[in-house]
């Protein structure tokens, strides 16, 4: 049941995103919702390696490195999801660290 309101929230999330940000657009809910779960799976499995890879910048940065790599995921999934759009990486960063604010806000009262 866990799973399954986080998946909502994510998706929530998402929809609320393609509202407020210019440049990422979602057809409705059956595409934020598969969206949320890829992107989920995104999170689980790839970015612990792209973290890792990418450590010697991350630490350059002071840990500013790890919002392009979110930025990266989030763009990358409007090639996977027909129906979900991100028009440049400024959408997709700016996207990106609203789904976390959102996602993190909403999991708290949920």
């Amino acid at each position: 049941m866990k799973l399954f309101t986080r998946i909502a929230v994510s998706a929530f999330a998402l929809l609320l995103v393609a509202y407020i940000v210019p440049g990422v657009d979602i057809d409705g809910v059956v595409p934020a919702l598969l969206a949320a779960v890829i992107l989920g799976l995104l999170n689980a499995l790839v970015r612990p390696i792209l973290v890792i890879l990418t450590l010697p910048i991350t630490i350059l940065t002071l840990g500013l490195f790890i919002i392009v790599i979110n930025a990266s995921l989030f763009y990358s999934l409007s090639y996977l999801i027909d129906g979900f759009y991100v028009r440049d990486f400024l959408a997709a960063a700016l996207g990106s660290i609203l789904v976390s604010i959102v996602s993190s806000v909403t999991s708290r009262f949920v």
